[in-house]
């Protein structure tokens, strides 16, 4: 996640080593926490990487946690079905 801890509803700020990224550069961790908003979906356990330029989510570590991901054109969705 970039952006800082702003993005986070709760974040616990601590050093938990580095994330591999495709070209082979890794990116610190700076610390874990909660993203959303409480009048939407909250995706939990989101990393907080420095030196990102994109916010990334993984779709295969979203629908393990039981999300469903809907693409349409110009939009993404990601809803929970055991929460509608």
């Amino acid at each position: 996640m970039t952006g800082g801890a702003s993005n986070f509803i709760n974040l616990k700020i601590r050093q938990e080593g580095f994330v591999m990224y495709g070209d082979n550069n890794k990116g610190r961790i700076f610390g874990r926490g909660d993203v959303g908003s409480h009048d939407s979906i909250i995706i939990k356990d989101v990393l907080l990487v420095d030196g990102l330029k994109h916010n990334l989510l993984s779709i295969s570590q979203l629908c393990g946690k039981g999300y469903e991901v809907t693409f349409k054109p110009n939009l993404c969705l990601i809803s929970n079905p055991s929460t509608h």
